[in-house]
């Protein structure tokens, strides 16, 4: 059949007067065809434009601009030419003086006619193209210009021709006009490739360059290129990027989706309520027991109430009733509307990209054709050189072609996955807004917040490929179709080892499964455990056990890397099968080929066609489990964002807003239930509240008041009876809830700000103390969930949001308990109360604070969800009813609570009560962040005038450092280093011989492809075709097994190298100093274990093994073309210049693209899952559109990143795969040039390789960023380390003996550049002494025990032990021989034994006696494991008492000569606190005790009391001796209400 097509053929080009040396096309061809082809398309496309001009436009048309008014003139200008050519004729044809006898033909008539007509039209087009809104140019009208530029070429070059062979120009005028128009016609090209940018568009522009952009410059992603440019100059940050276009921004996208939602989601309704009914009728059949079953899912519908179900249904059915429930759980939504709605939203895009898509498909099977013809040109020495010229410039063409197809296709896939992506978030974020509370019960926040980071991300990973659902099995199709006219049925047998492959690899991909969930375990363990160790790494450093807890992790760590090492080995195995395959494949067909009958003989057009349509099919293979396996995955995802889209919404008719009424709110006759089925948890409630009272809201826990709250809010489902509330609300919730901004942010929650309102709000709720705190004032930017706050501000600053809202009705739910007394009372009297700021609005205060109840207008008492009573507060004492039982079980609590707080200040005034108070909250809090914030002492408590100084205290913690820039290559060297030399070396040289033997093997190919010349109509010998076949196959063999080996040798040096970063990194976070970890919050440590450990095992490894196969693939290939074409080697270099060029320019701009994606994606979690926390708060306020609006601004923020990164692949891609084209040509281009030196076996072999040269390329690059982004994570392993643990000098073995301590002018800071904590303090302690040391906040008291612990070093001065300076020992030495009792108890997860002694030096006898003495023996005796019972983490399964008492015991335990006690503040009740102190005061009668002091009761008996003020020593003796002083001791006795009788009896 090839033959008979090539004679055809053949006699056609002769026909063509092609079949000589300088072929041409005839000139009728020229007039006709090539005239109509470009006329043709302009008139196809010209309506589109016509249709602008009908239409009434927004467009200012009086504008015109220079480039219109020249395009215009051109066309113009060819219109008269047309014209001038039609007159010609006319003038030959009927010249005045005589009737000529030739008539000109047709053609010279229609020509110019149908040309004058197209002119006019297109005249007419560009008006229309200028009249289209914010139109730059026309996409078609350059296509016109490019399609009559190449047509005209012909014609141009035949005159040429014809006038030189002649040495005359025949026909003149045509000959000119033909000239002109051709010169016009590039002028037009040139001047519609331009873009001509309307004046109103200009501002768009600027922001966003891609709007302005010519269809050349679209099409190759030029625009692009000034942010490549500038990413190369300097990192990008967030504000280089550009503006969105409207269809790329978030409002636009979710607008279209929810419109399409609604009616989708009204379709699946209608059909789940059908289903439903379908369900009841097949019920009503069944036994009744059955039938009740499936009205238990429909009683929604009939709303029979639960107790008749439960009285019919009895003790039966409740097996099946599970079973049934599951099924039920699966389909209790309406289902299947989501990828409808997707599909409907975004077909436009969908359906482009599926055609660019197919194109891109066919015109990939047309390289190897033309391949083919170019190999058989090689081979028949006889046939004209420009054939050769044509192919080569075909192959150029048709892989220009299919590159601009294939990223315009990329291009629109990944638009459309990223607004997928955004539409899904936007949509769940706006149902989570108005989500009713059954829905939302049913999942957790993190769970939710899965929806938008996990659920909709698979969905953008699979709208990214999801043409390949039919592209893939087109391919397939294709490529079989043409092998089998190749080769014939031996296909088959290629196939069928390709096919084999599939289930090998599902098998070994299950397998690989089970080893990561394995692995994961590990992981998480291992992860449980560092958070621990970062979280008490104080308490590790104070007691010195960071070793016990090292070996711990590097445990689990050992196990973790046995499986990796595992998963690794599978991955070898897998990797060997694809490498090997097309080796397998190829082989398998040639020796089937071969072998079935003599007379086929493997030509090389039939072994290169054949390869290069191998290759083509390697990808769809590859992908299509893939893709399966994703989709899988997505519909779990589609499951779930479904049944969490389609829930029901909280109904907004529950509370009324009638105006009619006259009080503020009126419940009438009330019952509320918080899902629809339960039971009611309010029953029967009546309430009128008029407006301006103050109500107070009592009972006892859990009788529903704040239950009530909800109600009000519309949170619950009202079972009967109806709510009314006249005017605004705000409220304010029992836990506090921030956001994650500014303080004044928070307080203003989306109001303007006015000063005088602001400060009143702030002096009221009693915050203005905590702003000078803080150092930022009101603008400190405040953690998230208020981290940086204690829980008596949080809860201030959400009384302040309230109070500053100016609403007309507060709900308040009980506010006053998470604050002292003092504060609490503050608050009522200043905002609450008669006197206060609100005390004109409505006030309803759920309260179980007895004092306030006098001053309230109100009183209602719940009991067990119904209104017991209501009256004020003396009728109902009076009454002796459920109110007076309230009273006094909570006044007999409030009593037994504060003791030592109502024996202070029995006559202070009241400011400075919470002045103290709250000085003593930020006391506690301080020292809950481990000293942290005690950056600022004493002096600087005045806010600083120093703008300045105020943005560096705004921010508490240091910006992570983001590389910027270029990795160093002692990176890489590094990392290198961590898989050991000797592997790395292996590892190339077994992955370089792999390579050779892949060349060895197609250059055999190439040799046995001559044997069709050689043995040119004879019979081959069968001993030859063994040979051959199976030197071939031990060659591809080969290569499977070199691969093997060097993955598997890769897979080692990776797990060693994963060993050695992560005990480094392990070492280096357990050794880094106490600094460190008050600058840097917990989450971005544990990230690099994380994170950063998860890229060093499993990416790193992955992206180098790639990086050098790509790397030697393009390599190889560069050897083969320039072994078969040396004239290659010229073109290399420039082309190696220009690819290292591109590739620079795009990783820099990429890597920082990633970054800030990255960056600017975690603000829409943490927002989300905030507002999720804050629901009722913002449903209160009525602020949804708010956050909404909010949402998608930060969405956008994420786009601005996205798109540019999507964009800069595409442009990156676009120049590699020209680059790679280039490559082809000249490797055709050469070939054909040095044709007669050439065997075919050659030329097909080079240009088979670099046909696939541009993915490799492609690769090459892709690998190297991703390579430069992952191994950042090597680069974050280093840290600054602390002191040496242990060091030459070494203390003696039984030091300290006395426990003498000397302080020689010490002095301190905690960090480099801040102020001294320290002033140089200088005193004695001899040895056994009692000292209690006090001073206000910010003294330096617990300053004094972190340098004795040498927490922080010494800035000046030094400390003596025994005589011994401690700054000379190593730290171990030091820290092991001190015992601390820290303020706040810290326990790991473990055994109870672990905790006191993770060494195991002590006998389980000593471990029992020092629980005796702490009173645990009780406690541990009477649990079921003793000493193995197991702690939670952070110990929450034992009470806070306990946990102290096991801090006791640690100290018991450690026994030496030393002890620091920090004195518990919050934590201890008085009992507990008592023991404590009497077992110090026996046990440790022989040590020095240094206790720093919060309550001065503790200190009376000590021998010396030390008073610090401002990190110096003002006073330090007997307390005795310090209160006849009247001195800072003195003042500090007097407000704690301690006077000389006290002391004695002490």
């Amino acid at each position: 059949a090839g033959t008979k097509g090539l004679i055809k053929y053949e006699s056609l080009l002769n026909s063509f007067l092609m079949g000589r040396e300088d072929p041409d096309l005839p000139v009728c061809v020229e007039q006709t065809v090539l005239v109509w082809i470009p006329l043709g398309f302009l008139w196809l496309c010209a309506p589109q434009h016509l249709v602008s001009l009908c239409r009434k436009t927004q467009v200012d048309t009086k504008h015109l601009s220079k480039h219109y008014i020249c395009k215009q003139i051109v066309v113009f200008l060819l219109l008269l030419t047309a014209i001038a050519g039609l007159a010609i004729t006319l003038g030959e044809d009927f010249p005045p003086s005589q009737a000529s006898t030739v008539k000109n033909p047709g053609v010279y008539y229609a020509n110019p006619v149908l040309y004058a007509v197209t002119w006019i039209l297109l005249m007419l087009c560009q008006e229309g193209v200028r009249r289209r809104k914010r139109s730059v140019d026309s996409a078609t009208l350059f296509l016109f210009w490019l399609l009559l530029v190449l047509c005209d070429i012909f014609p141009f070059q035949t005159l040429l021709r014809e006038g030189l062979r002649l040495g005359e120009i025949s026909d003149v005028p045509r000959f000119c006009l033909f000239y002109i128009s051709f010169g016009l016609e590039l002028i037009a090209l040139i001047l519609s490739a331009m873009a001509d940018i309307p004046p109103e568009a200009q501002e768009v522009v600027k922001k966003n360059p891609e709007a302005g952009a010519a269809f050349l410059s679209r099409i190759t992603f030029n625009w692009f290129s000034s942010m490549v440019v500038k990413g190369y100059k300097r990192p990008l940050v967030q504000e280089d990027m550009w503006e969105l276009s409207d269809a790329e921004s978030t409002a636009v996208i979710n607008q279209r989706f929810q419109y399409f939602m609604e009616s989708e989601l009204r379709a699946a309704r209608v059909r789940f309520q059908n289903r439903l009914k379908k369900q009841r009728e097949t019920s009503k059949e069944k036994s009744p027991e059955e039938a009740f079953q499936n009205g238990l899912s429909n009683n929604l519908g009939k709303g029979i109430s639960h107790d008749v179900l439960m009285m019919e249904k009895g003790k039966k059915g409740d097996e099946k009733k599970n079973k049934k429930d599951k099924k039920k759980e699966e389909k209790d939504h309406p289902n299947s509307w989501l990828i409808s709605t997707i599909y409907k939203t975004f077909k436009g895009v969908l359906f482009e990209s599926a055609l660019f898509k197919l194109l891109t498909d066919l015109l990939a099977f047309v390289s190897p054709q033309l391949l083919k013809f170019m190999v058989s040109f090689t081979q028949d020495k006889s046939r004209y050189t420009w054939e050769g010229y044509m192919y080569a410039v075909l192959l150029l063409v048709v892989a220009i072609l299919q590159s601009l197809f294939l990223q315009q296709y990329f291009q629109r896939c990944f638009v459309l996955g990223m607004k997928v992506r955004t539409a899904i978030t936007a949509a769940v974020y706006k149902k989570a807004l108005v989500v009713s509370n059954d829905t939302r019960k049913e999942s957790t926040v993190g769970e939710t917040v899965n929806l938008i980071s996990a659920d909709a991300q698979r969905f953008n990973d699979v709208t990214n490929f999801i043409h390949l659902l039919w592209s893939c099995p087109l391919q397939i199709v294709l490529a079989i179709v043409f092998l089998w006219f190749e080769l014939g049925p031996s296909v088959l047998a290629g196939l069928a080892v390709m096919v084999l492959m599939g289930p090998i690899n599902g098998l070994l991909a299950t397998k690989a499964r089970k080893i990561q969930i394995e692995n994961m375990k590990f992981k998480d363990k291992r992860l449980k455990i560092m958070n621990e160790i970062l979280n008490g790494i104080k308490i590790l450093k104070l007691y010195a056990w960071e070793t016990s807890f090292q070996a711990q992790v590097d445990g689990i760590r050992g196990e973790e890397l046995k499986v990796m090492r595992k998963f690794a080995y599978l991955t070898s195995v897998s990797t060997f099968i694809f490498s090997s395959a097309p080796a397998l494949v190829s082989l398998a067909t040639f020796a089937v080929f071969v072998g079935v009958s003599p007379d086929n003989v493997l030509t090389a057009e039939k072994a290169f066609t054949s390869i290069s349509l191998f290759n083509i099919l390697r990808f769809p293979l590859a992908m299509l489990p893939m893709l399966i396996a994703a989709i899988v995955q997505t519909t779990v995802s589609r499951k779930r964002l479904e049944k969490f889209l389609s829930g029901e919404d909280l109904e907004s008719d529950i509370v009324r807003h009638d105006l009619s009424f006259d009080s503020a709110i009126t419940i009438c006759d009330g019952s509320f239930a918080w899902e629809r089925e339960a039971e009611p948890l309010l029953k029967n409630i009546s309430l009128d509240i008029k407006p301006g009272k103050l109500v107070a809201v009592v009972g006892a826990v859990g009788s529903g008041k704040s239950s009530l709250m909800s109600a009000l809010l519309g949170e619950m489902y009202s079972n009967k009876g109806f709510i009314n509330i006249q005017g605004s609300l705000a409220f304010v919730p029992q836990q506090a809830w921030i956001q994650n901004a500014t303080l004044r942010d928070n307080i203003l929650f989306g109001s303007s700000h006015e000063d005088r309102r602001f400060q009143g709000v702030i002096q009221a709720c009693a915050l203005a103390p905590d702003l000078e705190l803080l150092q930022g004032g009101d603008l400190t930017e405040i953690g998230e969930k208020g981290i940086n706050l204690s829980g008596g501000q949080k809860q201030r600053v959400s009384l302040a949001r309230a109070a500053y809202s100016q609403a007309d009705i507060y709900l308040l739910d009980d506010p006053l308990s998470a604050v002292d007394s003092h504060v609490g009372k503050h608050l009522f009297d200043e905002v609450i109360g008669p006197n206060g700021l609100l005390k004109d609005k409505t006030r309803i205060l759920v309260t179980h604070g007895v004092s306030f109840l006098p001053y309230v207008d109100e009183i209602v008492v719940l009991v067990n969800g119904e209104v017991s009573e209501v009256g004020s507060y003396n009728s109902l004492r009076a009454s002796r009813g459920a109110f007076s039982e309230f009273l006094d079980t909570y006044a007999k609590d409030q009593r037994k609570q504060t003791p030592s707080e109502e024996e202070t200040l029995p006559d202070s005034p009241l400011e400075d009560t919470v002045s103290v108070t709250l000085k003593r909250e930020n006391s506690i809090r301080r020292s809950q962040r481990q000293g942290s914030v005690r950056l600022r002492t004493n002096s600087s408590l005045k806010k600083s005038d120093d703008v300045g100084d105020l943005k560096k205290g705004q921010r508490l913690i240091e910006k992570e450092a983001m590389e910027t820039g270029k990795v160093k290559f002692s990176v890489y060297l590094e990392y290198l280093r961590a898989m050991g030399w000797g592997y790395t070396v292996m590892v190339f040289l077994v992955y370089f011989i792999q390579n050779v033997a892949f060349i060895g093997q197609n250059l055999w190919l190439s040799d046995w492809t001559n044997d069709a010349v050689e043995y040119y109509n004879m019979t081959y010998p069968s001993w030859k075709r063994d040979t051959r076949v199976g030197v071939f196959g031990v060659l591809g063999v080969a290569q499977g097994l070199f691969v093997f080996l060097g993955t598997l040798l890769m897979a080692n040096a990776s797990v060693d190298a994963s060993r050695t970063l992560h005990s480094r990194l392990l070492n280096n976070i357990l050794r880094v100093p106490m600094v460190f970890f008050d600058t840097t919050p917990i989450g971005r440590v544990v990230n690099r274990f994380a994170k950063d450990i998860f890229t060093v095992d499993e990416a790193i490894p992955q992206s180098f093994r790639s990086w050098l196969l790509c790397l030697l693939g393009v390599l190889g290939t560069l050897f083969v073309i320039c072994l078969a074409t040396p004239f290659f080697t010229i073109v290399i270099i420039p082309l190696t210049v220009l690819y290292y060029f591109v590739q620079r320019f795009y990783v820099a701009t990429s890597r920082q693209l990633r970054r800030l994606d990255s960056v600017s994606r975690s603000p829409i979690y943490s927002h989300f899952s905030e507002t999720v926390s804050g629901l009722s708060v913002i449903r209160a306020y009525g602020h949804q559109e708010r956050f909404l609006k909010h949402n998608e601004t930060i969405i956008d923020e994420n786009l601005k990143s996205l798109y540019p990164w999507i964009v800069s692949n595409r442009w990156l891609a676009i120049r590699l795969e020209f680059l790679g084209n280039l490559v082809v040509f000249f490797a055709a281009l050469f070939a054909v040039i040095s044709r007669d030196s050439l065997d075919s076996g050659l030329v097909g072999l080079s240009i088979s390789y670099a046909l696939n040269v541009t993915q490799t390329l492609n690769w090459l690059v892709r690998m190297t960023s991703e390579l430069e982004n992952n191994i950042v994570a090597v680069e974050r392993s280093f840290l600054s380390l602390d002191a040496k643990w242990v060091t030459d000098t070494r203390p003696p073995e039984k030091w300290p003996e006395q426990g003498r301590l000397q302080f020689d002018n010490y002095k301190v800071r905690y960090r480099p550049g801040l102020d001294l904590v320290l002033h140089g303090i200088t005193c004695d302690i001899n040895s056994t002494e009692k000292i209690g040391i006090v001073g206000r906040t910010g003294a330096g008291k617990s300053s004094l025990t972190n340098c004795l612990f040498r927490i922080i070093e010494a800035a000046e001065g030094r400390i003596l032990i025994d005589d011994v300076d401690i700054s000379t020992i190593g730290l171990h030495d030091l820290r092991n021989r001190l015992t601390i009792i820290p303020q706040d108890p810290v326990l790991f997860s473990g055994t109870l034994r672990m905790n006191l002694d993770p060494f195991d030096k002590f006998s389980d006898e000593e471990i029992w006696r020092v629980l005796e003495l702490s009173h645990l023996k009780d406690y541990a005796a009477g649990l079921q494991e003793g000493l193995q019972h197991e702690v939670a983490e952070g110990g929450e399964n034992l009470s806070v008492g306990q946990r102290q008492l096991l801090c006791l015991a640690r100290a018991l335990l450690r026994r030496t000569r030393i002890l620091i006690l920090d004195e518990a503040t919050a934590a201890v009740d008085l009992e507990t606190d008592d023991l404590i102190q009497n077992t110090i005061r026996k046990e440790f009668s022989h040590c020095t005790v240094l206790t720093i002091a919060h309550r001065l009761h503790s200190i009376m008996d000590s021998s010396r009391v030390m008073v610090l003020d401002a990190g110096r020593i003002v006073e330090f003796d007997s307390p005795s001796n310090l209160l006849q002083k009247h001195g800072h001791f003195y003042a500090m006795a007097k407000d704690a209400g301690i006077n000389q009788e006290d002391t004695t009896v002490l």
